[in-house]
């Protein structure tokens, strides 16, 4: 199962910029870990859910709701 991450951040209007300056984390590591293709061994990390929430200033889990119920592939 894969997350339509891309169109999250869109949808959200957030961008990989943004949210590394929210959340303390490399713009180069968000950017890697969003560009790359998901699989089962590669799948989105915590450290990528806690920086988008963050952003957001909201908690973890509500964006973990938002992504199972409307960005799974």
């Amino acid at each position: 199962m894969e997350i339509d991450i891309k169109s999250y951040l869109e949808d959200k209007h957030l961008t990989i910029y943004f949210i590394a300056k929210k959340s303390g984390y490399g713009y180069t590591t968000l950017h890697k870990s969003f560009n790359k293709d998901q699989s089962s061994a590669t799948p989105l990390n915590l450290r990528d859910i806690e920086a988008i929430a963050k952003a957001q200033d909201i908690e973890m889990w509500r964006v973990l709701r938002d992504l199972e119920l409307h960005y799974l592939k």
